[in-house]
């Protein structure tokens, strides 16, 4: 996995989500957020549930959780072949 690819691809989510963050926090406030190439894929109430998904559906590791909040916070990289 290229780290500068998973770098650039959690910025470009984190600014994304950021954006869109008041659209979502009413329904989703509390949930897991998954998103590649800056689209939310997939809302769970567990990082453990989001990781599962996200290291099936995304091979090549590229993705990132954000956890959906009034407080920005960035659960930054999830290694694919961490567990």
């Amino acid at each position: 996995m290229d780290n500068d690819a998973q770098r650039r691809e959690v910025d470009q989510n984190y600014d994304r989500f950021q954006r869109i963050l008041g659209s979502i926090l009413a329904e989703h406030e509390g949930q897991i957020a998954l998103m590649r190439h800056g689209e939310i894929v997939g809302f769970f109430d567990h990082v453990r549930d989001a990781l599962n998904c996200a290291r099936s559906r995304f091979s090549d590791g590229i993705f990132s959780l954000q956890d959906v909040t009034r407080e920005p916070i960035d659960l930054g990289i999830f290694s694919h072949a961490g567990g």
